[in-house]
């Protein structure tokens, strides 16, 4: 492995890679695989961000490690089911310590589930809620080293603010354009990463 200015990591099989998936396998098959395509469906955006929520104040790899974990908790992640949680559920996680034992984000987590299901019974879906704030198309990133990585962004900020006008939590700026990067809602693959130009034609293929 080796690491050059502009965050880029070469690895041994000779793709370059993001800096920050350094060299844990379960991080880069994550990188591989999962960050930066686009997702639309609307349980798994949920799930995704409930997860970037619990991140709050942790790392990344410290949820992706239990996150067989929180969906067995979360009754895999099913808006539905969650919505039906009462108190006892909440006891009942907190001593669960398969996940981030947090009564705040567990009680969001809650409240999430229900203003999902409000958003899909009113309208297009909460998928659509989402994707509409970037007209339906990922953003794509063209930046060439880590420094031009943002950590929030003006349509961050939108989304944010709206999540918690339906009564979602543990969604400020920082966290919503980190699940925007995520789902692919933004291509962030540096510009050099074996991923950036995979992610680009996933979010046209539509």
């Amino acid at each position: 492995m080796s690491d050059d200015s502009t965050g880029l990591i070469h690895h041994p099989d000779g793709c370059p890679r993001c800096w920050w998936a350094g060299l844990d396998p379960v991080y880069v098959a994550y990188h591989d695989t999962e960050w930066g395509v686009p997702e639309r469906d609307g349980r798994a955006l949920y799930e995704k961000l409930i997860l970037d929520g619990f991140q709050a104040g942790l790392s990344w790899i410290t949820i992706l490690r239990r996150r067989e974990g929180f969906r067995r908790a979360f009754a895999g992640f099913e808006p539905e089911a969650i919505a039906r949680f009462t108190q006892a559920d909440v006891e009942r996680l907190m001593q669960d310590t398969g996940i981030i034992r947090n009564r705040a984000k567990i009680v969001g987590t809650i409240a999430g589930a229900r203003a999902f299901l409000a958003i899909e019974e009113r309208g297009p879906g909460f998928s659509r809620f989402l994707w509409d704030f970037v007209e339906g198309q990922p953003i794509q990133g063209r930046a060439t080293d880590r420094a031009g990585i943002a950590t929030e962004t003006e349509i961050s900020r939108t989304i944010s603010r709206a999540l918690k006008t339906e009564g979602f939590s543990f969604c400020g700026p920082t966290i919503v354009h980190a699940f925007m990067q995520a789902v692919g809602m933004v291509n962030d693959h540096l510009a050099g990463c074996h991923r950036h130009a995979a992610c680009a034609a996933l979010g046209t293929s539509r």
